[in-house]
């Protein structure tokens, strides 16, 4: 994906994302987040869109302090979540391709880091704000959605060296239906190890269906599959979705639950 991609789905989130925080009220609480009620989300990601502007309009190479939200409830926290968030979309959308600044994961630049990260929090609160309606959440492109697992799975999780462990080692073989790996020759999945040492991805290429639940990539059989739409399975790995909440989702060998309990306990970012 192109950072005018991720800027351009940033804009479209955030205006959804209040949208949605407008119609549920400060008061509802997030089905994700059992602390927080939508008034905490906002306050969240009103100070998180603030403090990526910062690192995108002037720091080069220092770090910027986390800005705490204002007093404020209701429209007017609505609308100081809009402004950050307008705020932060003319910032990368003004930055210059060579910006020079702090980041947390790889990426091919800081400005690519910076536009793909505020994308997938963006999107991944606007599903909490959403669902915090009592509905279900709206689409997410099936492209983005693996891009935001792979985030996940090859950025977020290998950073996690003192939780992320467990013993006996486990593998969790997860393929996407509907999204194109990088090299277009068959759908984006991923085999990843949790063990007592830090957690590994592999990025795979699944060509048929039975990929999955045999070898993935040549490797033994895998302890847990996830097989479905990417939009699902992005929502169910950053546990914003029960594993077995989606019919178009197959869980294969987690009949009781234990991998996706285990997930949620891991894995909670």
């Amino acid at each position: 994906m192109e950072i005018t991609d991720y800027v351009e789905i940033l804009r479209r989130e955030g205006s959804l994302l209040a949208d949605a925080a407008d119609r549920a009220g400060p008061d509802a609480s997030v089905p994700a987040c059992p602390d927080w009620q939508v008034r905490d989300l906002l306050a969240h990601i009103g100070s998180v869109h603030r403090w990526a502007t910062g690192y995108v309009t002037g720091a080069p190479g220092g770090r910027v302090p986390f800005p705490e939200a204002p007093d404020l409830d209701g429209p007017k926290l609505v609308a100081w979540v809009r402004e950050g968030h307008d705020a932060l979309v003319a910032a990368l959308s003004a930055a210059p391709a060579d910006l020079s600044c702090w980041t947390f994961l790889s990426a091919p630049s800081p400005l690519a880091f910076w536009a793909r990260r505020q994308a997938h929090e963006t999107t991944m609160h606007r599903i909490d704000a959403e669902t915090a309606l009592g509905a279900g959440f709206s689409a997410v492109d099936p492209v983005f959605a693996a891009d935001g697992i792979d985030e996940l799975l090859t950025g977020f999780l290998p950073r996690d060296r003192d939780r992320a462990r467990t013993t006996p080692a486990k593998e969790l073989y997860i393929r996407t239906t509907d999204a194109p790996d990088a090299s277009g020759a068959g759908c984006a999945a991923w085999r990843v190890r949790i063990s007592d040492e830090p957690p590994r991805t592999e990025r795979v290429t699944a060509t048929g269906e039975d990929d999955g639940a045999t070898t993935g990539s040549g490797g033994p059989a895998p302890d847990c599959v996830l097989e479905g739409p990417a939009a699902d399975l992005y929502a169910m790995l950053w546990n914003r979705l029960p594993w077995q909440s989606s019919a178009a989702v197959t869980v294969t060998s987690d009949e009781d639950g234990s991998f996706a309990r285990l997930w949620r306990e891991l894995f909670a970012v």
